[in-house]
């Protein structure tokens, strides 16, 4: 094997994937029924919460790729401009979806839409919901295990199954609960692990903070706002505020993902609570990536690389390996797996939510003891962990502009899915079948949109795109089709 780093960072590393497993075990306690696994007993503190919700959003591909964005000549600050418009569409969220998930006793945001609806569009939603998030964290998995392969020299899909039954384990055995504070011991490591990075190369610089400060204004890297119109430009005030505004919404307010945090927590309050300072929090978090990326630039430009790197995601990787010392490389390797597995086992443990309460309940629930529900929810976590590492492991022969295409589709669904709360939210008159339909036309929409427009139209604007194609199209659709009964599927 071709070891990149030494036997204590090595050491730190090992123990940090040995110590989640540990620690999500034991925090998880025992779990007696549904409520217990998959929504850690309603008993989470909002901070807890909080934690939970940045880490989940925060995955490696965030981790890595936010610091080149600045990294990159003519790169600067402009990236905010859409964690602005994230501040504003949670707040959205407390206003006007938040509150469907507090009437009444639910564990998937699903079920809100039966409720209105009927049971297809219940399971439509679902669906979209698990195929589309097996998928895009299958392929997240997958570019985790090339940092493990980079360290550690171990085959691809070896470093692809040691990272997915790591996480797979502790979800399993600790079910909602563990998760969220393993989410929250996740989100400090990787925090911690960007400042150290920060101050290492500050400190590497030959006059410190003063060489950061001149580059950073000599090359215009701290430009933040571009009040530009241009719908390709994916970083300009409007994309960032009014896309930003409906990705954060489909995100935070349709996404079983997050919603699944939000129903975990004490009350209402406290899930607004958490939500709504989340938006800060991960404001702040984009600004350190950035800056971070603005520091890397500083370093390469008075230390020039050997070889010049293939792509700005590579930058921030080969800094952790090559020029960071002992211990805090470690810590930072640390970090780029606390990234990845809080945004796994939150997948394993929503999408398995949502498979239980919209799909498996309905059909055997008066069967069932509460014990043997837990069973069957361990054991569809499990499965979906399978479908991770099968997906991570395909992906070492899909082309990379395929992954990032994925990658567009499943914020896609998010905006479709948005669309039909829109729905369900503001129109008396929409129907099921109104509802599908618009579902139906948006997906279309949407896709031609993001494959065949896309240097014309950028990626921040496509859940604008499809939520309100299809709440367009739904509402047209419940003028001009009869009523028909949609409690039939139910």
């Amino acid at each position: 094997m071709n070891i990149a780093i030494g036997t204590t960072d090595l050491i730190i590393l090992g123990l940090y994937l040995v110590g989640v497993v540990l620690f999500g075990s034991w925090v998880g306690g025992k779990q007696k029924n549904l409520s217990d696994y998959l929504l850690g007993g309603k008993t989470l503190p909002w901070w807890a919460i909080l934690g939970s919700i940045v880490a989940t959003e925060t995955s490696t591909v965030t981790f890595l790729s936010v610091p080149g964005i600045t990294y990159e000549p003519g790169g600067n600050l402009q990236f905010l401009q859409l964690a602005l418009g994230f501040i504003v569409g949670r707040f959205l969220v407390i206003v006007f979806l938040l509150p469907l998930y507090f009437r009444g006793e639910i564990y998937s945001a699903y079920e809100v839409l039966k409720k209105r609806f009927g049971g297809t569009t219940e399971r439509v939603s679902s669906l979209a919901f698990i195929v589309m998030r097996t998928l895009a964290d299958g392929l997240r998995l997958y570019l985790t295990a090339l940092v493990l392969e980079k360290v550690v020299g171990i085959p691809l899909s070896t470093c692809i199954v040691i990272i997915g039954i790591g996480t797979i384990i502790y979800t399993c055995l600790g079910g909602m609960k563990s998760v969220v504070w393993n989410d929250c011991l996740q989100f400090v490591i990787y925090i911690a692990g960007a400042i150290f990075a920060f101050a290492v190369i500050i400190e590497s610089l030959p006059n410190g903070w003063s060489d950061y400060q001149q580059f950073a204004i000599t090359h215009h890297k701290l430009t933040m706002f571009d009040f530009s119109w241009d719908l390709a430009n994916k970083y300009t005030f409007w994309a960032g505020l009014v896309g930003g505004l409906f990705l954060s919404m489909a995100t935070h307010g349709a996404d079983q993902l997050m919603i699944q945090r939000y129903l975990g927590s004490r009350s209402q309050r406290d899930a607004a609570k958490a939500l709504g300072i989340s938006g800060f929090v991960v404001f702040a978090q984009f600004a350190l990536f950035l800056l971070l990326g603005i520091a890397l630039a500083a370093f390469y430009t008075n230390f020039p690389p050997q070889t010049p790197f293939g792509k700005s995601d590579e930058v921030f990787a080969s800094f952790i390996i090559d020029h960071l010392p002992i211990g805090i490389k470690g810590l930072t390797l640390a970090a780029v797996f606390a990234a990845a597995m809080s945004t796994l086992s939150s997948s394993l443990s929503s999408t398995t939510s949502a498979l239980v309460n919209d799909f498996y309940l309905p059909l055997n629930s008066s069967q069932k003891q509460p014990e043997e529900l837990v069973q069957t929810s361990r054991l569809f976590t499990a499965l979906f962990g399978v479908a991770q590492i099968t997906v991570g492991i395909a992906s070492q022969s899909i082309s990379d502009s395929v992954v990032g295409n994925v990658f567009s589709i499943a914020a896609i669904s998010t905006g479709l899915i948005l669309g039909i709360f829109f729905l369900a939210t503001f129109s008396k008159q929409a129907s099921q079948v109104s509802a599908l339909l618009g579902f139906l036309v948006g997906l279309i929409v949407v896709l031609y949109v993001a494959f065949e427009m896309k240097t014309q139209v950028a990626w921040p604007w496509y859940t604008l795109i499809g939520a309100t194609t299809v709440f367009i199209v739904g509402i047209g659709a419940s003028r001009f089709l009869p009523e028909i009964q949609t409690a039939v599927e139910e």
